[in-house]
């Protein structure tokens, strides 16, 4: 089959990418790219060319194509068939990316910094934006709205379970992000943001508990209210 007769993938039949290579960390450490990436993991048929990414993004389409040329450079897209030069759609060769610990090497790291600053910024800014907006929204919407903060005493392990917990919860509902038909009346486009690191830094060796000896967590202390992709924490982006 050529390639103008292939279909786009279904995102679910894409691979989870996680994101090891220093050079490919450095690709994606642009704050246009990761709204190309994102804008394509957003469109109706989740390709775009330069042009319609000029017209949503606001930039030149040449300019946007040189991003789109770049991300398919370091293996992030592919051409989807059809059109030619600006008019060129391209498609997204994941379902979702991680920028995979460890970062052992300094390459390593100063790049993984770098992706992770882009992201990081961008998720907190929009987060900042639409939470300041609720206060216009209807009141179940108001009600709707997570912002929560709280400490915790965790180890390495109990953190790593409550990120997987998170991610188990969120799991019934994000078949409907990419088939319409399963959202339900009165549904709207929700973003979920978890974030979790350490305050004070790592314990010493001699005072972190061996996996088999961590204490169990209490059932009685702590909050109730649940919470709100040296190294950065590892980010996912985006679908995951």
């Amino acid at each position: 089959m050529s390639s103008e007769e292939s279909a786009t993938p279904a995102p679910a039949d894409l691979p989870h990418l996680e994101v090891r290579d220093p050079k490919m960390m450095r690709a994606l450490a642009h704050p246009l790219r990761m709204s190309l990436i994102e804008a394509m993991s957003q469109a109706e048929n989740r390709t775009l060319t330069a042009t319609e990414a000029s017209e949503l993004l606001g930039d030149s389409p040449a300019n946007c194509a040189f991003h789109l040329r770049t991300l398919a450079k370091y293996g992030l897209l592919e051409e989807a068939g059809g059109g030619r030069g600006r008019e060129r759609p391209w498609r997204l060769k994941f379902r979702s990316l991680e920028l995979a610990p460890p970062w052992q090497d300094t390459e390593t790291r100063l790049a993984a910094h770098a992706v992770a600053s882009v992201w990081i910024d961008r998720w907190l800014t929009r987060a900042r934006d639409r939470l300041m907006r609720v206060v216009g929204y209807p009141p179940v919407w108001q009600a709707a709205t997570l912002a929560s903060q709280m400490d915790l005493y965790l180890t390495a392990q109990e953190a790593k379970g409550l990120d997987d917990a998170m991610h188990e919860l969120i799991k019934p509902y994000q078949a409907r992000r990419d088939d319409p038909s399963l959202r339900p009346p009165g549904s709207a486009h929700y973003e979920v943001m978890f974030f979790g690191y350490l305050l004070d830094g790592p314990p010493a060796p001699s005072e972190a508990p061996a996996p088999s000896e961590a204490p169990a967590p209490s059932e009685a202390s702590g909050p109730s209210e649940a919470p709100g992709t040296p190294g950065p924490p590892a980010p996912t982006a985006p679908g995951s």
